[in-house]
């Protein structure tokens, strides 16, 4: 399969190596000068390509940058890009990082937002766990305790697709339903960067309160914005904590 990727960083950069490592042909493009894009691109394993290119000749677009830089891509960028290519968003607002979006605070779903800025339609996927546990975390299709991802979205042959790619990746794939939906998975829920199988997730998911969903999240901004910031298993234990009706437990 034919992937662009846009963003290498933390999780735009391990989807593009695991992609890579499983016969995909990835190409990523990010913000950085032409060196540094050459460069990253030959860590990941992946062909560097310009904002334009990178779009071109695709079967999945993986969008991996901060919502707040989502309207500074080019306004056309989709304009050529058939409607069959599916394009995916991973992204996940944090105030404090990507400022007051008016519609976002005021209840519009993240990825529904982000689906109007791009003027197409998107799937919501590889956004609810931790950068570590996707590099890291990945097993085999049958594997004991296999981790899994929501995915959301308008089309469930595109979603098909993307469950596909997150096997590749190592984990197991829950749809979570209509983008709409996808809420269920924003920061602040139970199955936000938690680290559950796929039972455990859909059980998360289905316990989602969509109203203290960006308390939680910005409670947790606060609370683990310590000196020295905790490990990784500290994080995700933190995480499942903030839920009296946890499925998982250390």
């Amino acid at each position: 399969m034919n992937i662009g990727i846009i963003g290498t960083g933390a999780i735009g950069g391990t989807i593009a190596k695991k992609m890579v490592a499983a016969g995909h042909r990835v190409k990523v493009n990010n913000s950085g000068d032409a060196d540094k894009l050459n460069a990253r691109a030959e860590e990941l394993g992946a062909s560097p390509a310009t904002i334009e290119n990178v779009v071109k000749d695709v079967d999945v677009i993986i969008l991996s940058v901060p919502t707040i830089a989502i309207p500074t891509l080019p306004k056309d960028l989709f304009a050529n890009v058939p409607e069959n290519v599916i394009v995916v968003d991973t992204s996940n607002y944090y105030p404090f990082r990507d400022a007051d979006i008016e519609e976002i605070k005021k209840g519009k779903v993240e990825s529904v937002w982000v689906s109007e800025q791009l003027g197409r339609r998107v799937i919501k996927a590889f956004n609810n766990l931790l950068a570590e546990t996707l590099a890291n975390g990945g097993k085999e299709p049958g594997a004991k305790d296999r981790i899994a991802m929501a995915v959301a979205g308008y089309n469930t042959e595109a979603k098909k697709t993307i469950e596909g790619l997150i096997n590749d990746a190592g984990f197991d794939a829950v749809d979570s339903g209509n983008l709409s939906e996808s809420w269920r998975h924003q920061p602040g829920t139970p199955a936000y960067c938690t680290e559950l199988t796929a039972e455990e997730l859909k059980q998360a998911l289905f316990d989602a309160v969509k109203e203290e969903a960006p308390l939680l999240r910005d409670k947790t901004i606060i609370d683990l914005s310590l000196p020295s910031y905790p490990s990784h298993q500290d994080v995700v234990k933190y995480n499942r904590g903030l839920f009296k009706k946890n499925p998982k437990s250390f």
